[in-house]
């Protein structure tokens, strides 16, 4: 009974777990169902968003493309018609030659029916012209070619003595009137160009307002007034002219700046021997500039074009130099003038002679010395810088020193002697004096260690600046004397010559 009863239990337990097994399993082929039908649903509706994407893709594509087709259509459209339109042009061209070979050709035909007749009319004049010419033979019982040169001679001859005798009428007329003319040529050439007297001198003036400021020029113990010889090669002196200071030098170019060094120190009130050196070479470079200026106006007002720049520069120059006590730039702007006057008188031409006459005397302002003439030394500069040949036969010609092989240079010689020859244009003894100066300052500079070299006081002293790292204190007291015994052997002067050899060392440091 209990068996029967626990096996019943255990079947109703089995038969309610198999119950609820089969219902969960029930329960759970429902639930995938539903996850199915939604997965289904999803990938209908992502299939049917994804064809769309691709339709309006290929919508899009198919818009690009068309328009593309389109573009290539228009471009090949617009080709065509320009290649009508070539085939067009060149077709009408085509025509047009057509139409000009016809013409051409009936033109041709022309002229060769033309040219028949005239062949023919020739011969027929040919034929009456050997028949005429026989007939003429006959007569006069000589040939053609014999009667030629009969007539040739007999023309020789009168012509040879017509030209004879019309050399020889012209020959008497010029003899007659060469002088004569020559000289109303020179003396209105001289005429028509106004000229300026000499005054060159070495010595220049230069004006105070008061006699204390020469004290402040002398400095203490002298070192301003030496600071300014030595730094500009003029000897100054302070005597007892009220109210001036004379600078002597033999160089215009040192006492020009010894004088605006002077008036731009004095203006500025500080006198120190390196405010001195400083304000010397503020001058010199400004002196440079206007050199440079001055060969611009002369070459504008004479009117002189495309002169070379180092040629400007050297003209410039020529206003601090002497040639005989004739100011060098004058005297050049004056045979210029002179020269093209001269060459208009003569027929050629003045322009040309113009630029001949101001640059004949360059060869007495080169940068470096030289030992040629200066006129073989200013035509050689002068074919350096691209001048023509008649003006660089002219330059070296001037003093005969080549021979002349244009008529342009006995006008430049003439019109030099002309300028140096009239009153008061030059002094001799200025320029043997120069030279002399010039020799002593060479004299010095050719020994090593020698930096600068003044000759002051006409010539009485000779001022020498050497290098201290060069030349010790024993060695500078024999260059003294050796300059002393070279300027007594080598040299002809008048009294007796000081040599003072200046040794200075500097040392500078700055305090910040």
């Amino acid at each position: 009974m209990s068996y029967t009863i626990i096996i019943a239990a255990i079947g109703s337990l089995l038969a309610g777990f198999i119950t609820a097994t089969l219902i969960a399993r029930q329960r759970e082929k429902k639930q995938v169902g539903g996850l199915m039908a939604d997965a289904k649903k999803e990938a209908e509706a992502l299939k049917k968003e994804k064809i769309l994407q691709a339709k309006e893709k290929f919508i899009e594509l198919k818009s690009e493309h068309e328009k593309t087709i389109q573009s290539r259509e228009r471009k090949m459209g617009d080709a065509e018609k320009r290649i009508k339109d070539k085939e067009s042009k060149v077709n009408k061209q085509l025509e047009e030659q057509k139409r000009k070979d016809k013409d051409l050709q009936r033109l041709k035909e022309r002229l060769e029916r033309q040219m028949t007749a005239v062949d023919s009319r020739l011969e027929e004049i040919e034929k009456s012209h050997r028949s005429q010419v026989e007939q003429l033979e006959k007569i006069s019982g000589l040939s053609a070619e014999e009667a030629k040169q009969q007539m040739v001679t007999a023309l020789r001859d009168e012509a040879r003595t017509e030209a004879a005798a019309f050399i020889q009428n012209s020959m008497e007329e010029a003899k007659l009137s060469a002088s004569a003319e020559a000289k109303k040529i020179v003396i209105q050439s001289i005429q028509r160009v106004a000229t300026e007297r000499a005054i060159e001198n070495s010595v220049s003036v230069f004006n105070i307002d008061s006699d204390e400021m020469k004290g402040r020029i002398i400095g203490r113990e002298g070192r301003n007034i030496r600071a300014i010889e030595a730094a500009t090669g003029v000897e100054i002196v302070v005597d007892d002219t009220p109210e001036a200071i004379l600078l002597s030098c033999f160089d215009p170019v040192r006492r020009e700046i010894a004088r605006l060094s002077l008036h731009r120190l004095v203006t500025d009130g500080r006198i120190h021997p390196a405010r001195v050196e400083e304000v010397v070479r503020k001058v010199e470079k400004n002196i440079q500039e206007e050199i440079n200026e001055l060969g611009k106006k002369t070459i504008i007002d004479l009117g002189i074009h495309g002169l070379h720049p180092e040629l400007v520069k050297m003209v410039g120059r020529m206003k601090y130099r002497s040639s005989y006590g004739q100011n060098l730039l004058q005297h050049s702007r004056e045979v210029a003038n002179l020269s093209a006057t001269m060459s208009s008188e003569l027929g050629l031409n003045p322009k040309l002679a113009k630029r001949a006459g101001l640059l004949h005397d360059i060869g007495k302002v080169p940068q470096e010395e030289s030992e040629l003439p200066h006129a073989i030394l200013g035509m050689q500069l002068a074919e350096k810088y691209g001048e023509k040949p008649e003006v660089c036969n002219a330059i070296g010609a001037h003093h005969d020193e080549i021979e002349m092989t244009s008529l342009l240079s006995p006008i430049i010689q003439v019109c030099d002697a002309i300028s140096g020859a009239r009153p008061g244009a030059r002094r001799q003894v200025v320029d043997s004096y120069i030279q002399r100066l010039k020799d002593l300052e060479n004299l010095a500079l050719s020994y090593k260690g020698v930096s600068k070299a003044f000759a002051i006081q006409a010539g009485r002293e000779l001022r020498v600046m050497v290098e201290s790292e060069k030349v010790n204190d024993a060695e500078a007291g024999s260059l003294a004397h050796d300059i002393s015994q070279r300027i007594q052997n080598e040299m002809t002067y008048p009294g007796q010559v000081k040599i003072t050899v200046i040794r200075e060392t500097r040392a500078v440091s700055m305090a910040r």
